[in-house]
């Protein structure tokens, strides 16, 4: 007999009722330290007092009125975008698979409204850009797309990595090139800077748009507002979500005056994208990360994390094979199932996220405080010398 809920989980035997910073507190009362953030999207921690107050404050005045009107919540934020970003326009969705959809329709609707046939959309191995037709389209594995043919067409996967592949793709038919500047689900990969600088490049060369999915490694994750800054260049195109809500729905696509010229009145829209609540949360975010120190605070502390880290990978090099990753986005790579890893972290009152290519991810708040990663690395420390015990 089906559940109620539509069993599409392979979910925990945990459940909580409460956070407060990087700690969760489960049913029985267990504190649990979250070394996960909801998968990167509790930025600013659980019950953020800013965000709670943003939140309850606009809960007592306004819901909801729908996108026939204007929004003042979605004005701030949105010239807080702007201010901050490459952007000069913004769209609001709920979630990164709903930035994902609009990316995609964008950049095939900017060279329609040009006169050119350019539709295809190059994507990278290991990608993730969601769930949705174009999401599972792009990404094109075999886990995400199995049972739900036929596809949308127009999209292309390249190995990730693979530059001669990519320049032999590159044509007058191509839209966009879509990648994330850290493969988040795809097991922690950054593109090296002087791989998104020529990416950016050979965009240009062939005036094709270039898309960055930074749904999971923007919003402060990799020590910089958004991860594609490190490498000096910008994006035509961008795709946001988790982090700039910090734990409520809420994504964007942000985008140049020359990509978004084409999206005029009733080419797209979202009844729910873009609400009171969500941009009330996201402009207090935005403000918090965009306040001094505060990412030259998540530099430092990412910059200790790592190095713990390292040592930690030495000490236990039976089970962590290295380190990668970048900011407060690093990931595990181990000799050991992701799956058996964070299960036995269980044990030690730790949370972290599996990935693909044999790695964990560790995506704590950016708000963690030094103690606290410090106490993260005892319990990673404990988690693996017991899955060393196990298979001794």
């Amino acid at each position: 007999m089906i559940p109620s809920i539509l069993p599409t989980y392979n979910r925990a035997p945990l459940a909580f009722t409460e956070g407060q910073g990087a700690w969760l507190t489960a049913e029985d009362g267990t504190r649990y330290l979250d070394l996960g953030a909801g998968i990167a999207v509790n930025a600013l921690g659980h019950a953020n007092p800013d965000l709670v107050a943003a939140l309850t404050e606009q809960a007592g005045r306004l819901w909801h009125t729908s996108n026939l009107y204007r929004i003042p919540a979605q004005q701030r934020l949105a010239d807080l975008l702007v201010e901050h970003t490459f952007a000069d326009t913004v769209f609001f969705t709920n979630s990164g698979t709903e930035a994902c959809e609009l990316a995609v329709k964008m950049a095939r609707k900017h060279w329609h409204d040009k006169g050119r046939d350019r539709t295809t959309i190059v994507a990278f191995g290991g990608s993730f850009h969601g769930r949705s037709a174009a999401g599972i389209a792009a990404a094109g594995s075999a886990k995400m797309t199995n049972g739900f043919g036929p596809l949308l067409p127009g999209f292309v996967q390249l190995p990730w990595g693979d530059h001669d592949a990519l320049r032999a793709t590159l044509d007058d038919t191509v839209a966009a090139v879509l990648i994330e500047p850290v493969q988040g689900e795809g097991g922690i990969r950054p593109l090296p800077d002087q791989c998104l600088k020529g990416l950016r490049d050979l965009c240009d060369t062939h005036g094709i748009l270039l898309i960055l999915d930074e749904v999971q490694c923007g919003m402060g994750r990799t020590g910089r507002l958004f991860a594609h800054e490190w490498a000096g260049i910008a994006p035509d195109i961008m795709m946001v979500a988790k982090g700039i809500g910090g734990g409520f729905p809420l994504g964007a696509v942000l985008a140049t005056e020359d990509a978004a010229s084409c999206m005029t009145a009733g080419t797209h829209g979202s009844t729910y994208g873009g609400n009171p609540l969500a941009c009330a949360v996201g402009a207090r975010v935005m403000e918090i990360m965009t306040a001094d120190g505060f990412l030259d605070d998540v530099r430092r502390k990412a910059a200790g994390f790592r190095q713990s880290l390292e040592g930690l990978a030495a000490a236990h090099p039976d089970i962590i094979d290295h380190v990668r990753g970048s900011g407060l986005m690093l990931g595990l790579k181990l000799h050991v199932a992701p799956a058996e890893f964070v299960a036995a972290g269980y044990a030690q009152y730790l949370l972290t996220v599996p990935a693909a290519d044999d790695v964990v991810r560790l995506l704590p708040p950016l708000t963690i405080t030094g103690d606290e990663l410090a106490e993260g690395i005892r319990r990673l420390d404990r988690t693996a010398a017991a899955l060393r015990r196990d298979a001794a």
